[in-house]
C-alpha cells in the first residue's frame, strides 16, 4: 500500500487512527497495540501475501534468537541468527547477480531464477540484525513477543525506512495508552505528512518525469539536456526519499509515536562527510555501529581507518542494490570520503594551528563573505559530484550510465528538447500561463521546467527542510488553509501514481 493512494487516504489511515484511539478511549492499550500490528501487517500483506509471509517468518525467526540469546549471549547464536538473516537477503536480493557474476567470470549458463525482491527486505532485515546483535549485548532486557512484532511491521516507517534501533521505539510501544492525546503534535503529524506528501507526488514525480525520458532517449540528448537530467534524477531521489521520511514522522506523531529524523537537508553541506551526517542517517548509523567499529574503527591506524571506511561504502552500495553500478556508486561515495578524511587530519588539522599563531587581517564583514562564498561553491562542487555518483546509482548498468555521463561532457550544443520540458507540463500552470498570455512567446514551453527546477534547488539546497518548518509554524487558519489546499492538491494527482524508489532497495 502507497501512502501516495487513495486506499491509504480515505480508508486504511482513517481506519487506522479511530480504531486506535477508539480502542486507547475505552483503556484497550494492549487491544490498541494488536490493532496497530494487525493493521501493519494488512499495510505490508497488501502488496503481496507472499511478502507477508516472508516478514512474518523473519519476525518468528529472530525473536526465538532473541529468547535464546537473552538466556545465553553465545556469539555462536548471534554469528546462526545473522547468517540466517543474511542467508534469506541474499537469496532474494542478490542470487541472481551471483549467478550472473559467475555466468559472466567462468563462461558459464547458470538460468536465472528471477526471483521477486519482496519489498524493504533490506530495510526489516537490517533492523532484526541491529536487534539480535543488541541482545547479545544485553542492551535489550525482556521484550515481549508483541511488541517486537510491532517493533519490525510498524508500517510508517517498514517499506523505506528508517531502520530504528530497540532504544528509540520499544519504550513508546510499551507506554502506549500511559499518554493523553496531544493535538498539537497530530497537527505537526499531519503537517509533516501533507508536506512529504507534496514532496513525493508534486516534486518528485514531476522531475521523475524528466529523468525518465532522458533515460529512455539518450541518444537524442543535447549536452545540456543530459546535464539537466542528471540534476533532475538529484532532485527526484532527494523529494522521492525525504519526502516518504516525512510522511512516516508525520503518521508516527499521529499515532503518538516519535520516528527518529533520517534526512537533515544532505544537498546543504559543504563536504562528502557533511554529506552523510545528513543522508539516510540510520542507515550510516548502522554501518558504524555494527560494521565500522567491529572493523577496528579508527583504532588501529589511519590506513586501517580509510580501509574501512571504503568497506563500508561498498557494502552500502551492495545493500542499495545487486549490480556493479551500485558497487561503483559506493565506490565513488568512498574513495571521496576517504580523501576528504584525509585532507581535515591531514592538511586542515595543521592549517588551523598555524592560524592560531597569528589574527586574521580581513575585516568581520570580510570573513562572514569570504565564508559565504566558500561554503556556497563548497556546496556547489558537492552536489556536482554527488548528482554524476547518482547516474550510476539510476541507470541500468554501468554503460548506460557512462552514455549518458558522455552526453552531459562531450554531447551536441543544441537546443533543451521540447519533449523533455513537455515532462513538466503540469496543467494547472500552464492554464495560469495562459492566462497571463505567455503561451505564446518563443520561449513558453520552457517556463514550467525552469519554474519547476528552480522551486527544487531552492528547497534542497537553500530552503529549511519539512521538520524545520513545521517548527516554525504557527497553527492559525492561514496555515491551515494552506495545508489543506497543498493536501487536496497532491490528492488531485494520484491518478499518476508512482512507488517511491526507495522500495526497490
Amino acid at each position: 500500500m502507497l501512502f501516495n493512494s487513495y486506499i491509504f487516504v480515505f480508508l486504511f489511515f482513517p481506519l487506522c487512527l479511530s480504531g486506535y484511539y477508539g480502542l486507547l478511549h475505552v483503556k484497550k492499550a494492549q487491544a490498541a497495540k494488536i490493532f496497530l500490528t494487525i493493521m501493519s501487517l494488512w499495510f505490508y500483506g497488501y502488496f503481496n501475501l507472499s511478502y507477508l509471509l516472508i516478514m512474518v517468518g523473519s519476525i518468528v525467526f529472530n525473536y526465538i534468537f532473541h529468547l535464546l540469546l537473552s538466556k545465553n549471549p553465545d556469539k555462536k547464536l548471534l554469528l546462526l541468527a545473522v547468517a540466517g538473516d543474511l542467508g534469506i537477503l541474499f537469496y532474494f536480493k542478490y542470487f541472481d547477480f551471483f549467478l550472473s557474476a559467475i555466468n559472466g567470470v567462468f563462461q558459464s549458463s547458470f538460468a536465472l531464477l528471477g526471483i521477486l525482491l519482496p519489498l524493504g527486505i533490506s530495510f526489516f532485515t537490517f533492523q532484526q540484525i541491529s536487534f539480535v546483535a543488541d541482545t547479545y549485548r544485553g542492551e535489550v532486557k525482556d521484550c515481549k513477543l508483541l511488541d517486537y512484532a510491532l517493533f519490525v511491521s510498524f508500517f510508517p516507517q517498514l517499506i523505506a525506512g528508517p531502520i530504528v534501533n530497540h532504544d528509540e521505539m520499544l519504550w513508546q510501544f510499551r507506554k502506549v495508552g500511559q499518554e493523553r492525546v496531544r493535538w498539537e503534535r497530530m497537527a505537526e503529524g499531519f503537517g509533516l505528512f501533507v508536506l512529504g506528501l507534496a514532496k513525493k507526488v508534486l516534486l518528485a514525480d514531476t522531475f521523475g518525469a524528466g529523468t525518465d525520458y532522458g533515460y529512455d532517449h539518450i541518444a537524442l540528448l543535447g549536452r545540456i539536456d543530459a546535464v539537466l537530467v542528471i540534476v533532475f534524477y538529484a532532485l527526484q531521489l532527494y523529494f522521492d526519499f525525504s519526502g516518504y521520511c516525512d510522511m512516516a514522522r508525520g503518521i508516527g506523531k499521529m499515532l503518538g509515536i516519535e520516528i527518529p529524523v533520517n534526512f537533515d537537508s544532505p544537498y546543504q553541506a559543504v563536504n562528502i562527510v557533511d554529506f552523510w551526517k545528513r543522508w539516510h542517517i540510520t542507515l550510516n548509523r548502522f554501518f558504524t555501529k555494527y560494521v565500522y567499529i567491529p572493523l577496528g574503527g579508527n583504532r588501529k591506524g589511519s590506513g586501517r581507518m580509510y580501509l574501512n571506511l571504503m568497506i563500508v561504502f561498498l557494502l552500502s552500495g551492495l545493500w542499495h542494490g545487486a549490480g556493479w553500478n551500485y558497487i561503483l556508486w559506493g565506490a565513488m561515495h568512498g574513495v571521496l570520503y576517504v580523501v576528504t578524511k584525509f585532507w581535515q587530519r591531514q592538511i586542515c588539522g595543521g592549517k588551523k594551528q598555524q592560524d592560531r599563531l597569528g589574527e586574521d587581517e580581513r575585516s568581520p564583514l570580510g570573513r562572514r563573505v569570504s565564508g559565504k562564498i566558500m561554503t556556497l561553491v563548497s556546496q556547489l562542487m558537492l552536489f556536482a559530484y554527488v548528482s554524476i555518483a547518482w547516474v550510476y546509482f539510476r541507470a541500468q548498468d554501468i554503460a548506460t550510465a557512462n552514455s549518458l555521463l558522455a552526453v552531459a561532457f562531450r554531447g551536441k550544443m543544441q537546443k533543451i528538447s521540447l519533449d523533455l520540458a513537455e515532462c513538466f507540463r503540469m496543467d494547472e500552470f500552464w492554464y495560469v500561463i495562459k492566462i497571463l498570455h505567455l503561451d505564446n512567446g518563443p520561449y513558453s514551453r520552457y517556463i514550467l521546467m525552469a519554474v519547476m527546477l528552480a522551486a527544487g534547488l531552492y528547497l534542497a539546497m537553500a530552503g529549511p527542510n519539512a521538520a524545520k518548518r513545521m517548527e516554525r509554524i504557527k497553527y492559525r487558519t492561514a496555515s491551515a488553509v494552506a495545508l489543506a489546499v497543498l493536501m487536496v492538491w497532491s490528492i488531485l494527482t494520484f491518478s499518476g501514481v508512482s512507488t517511491f524508489l526507495y522500495f526497490n532497495f
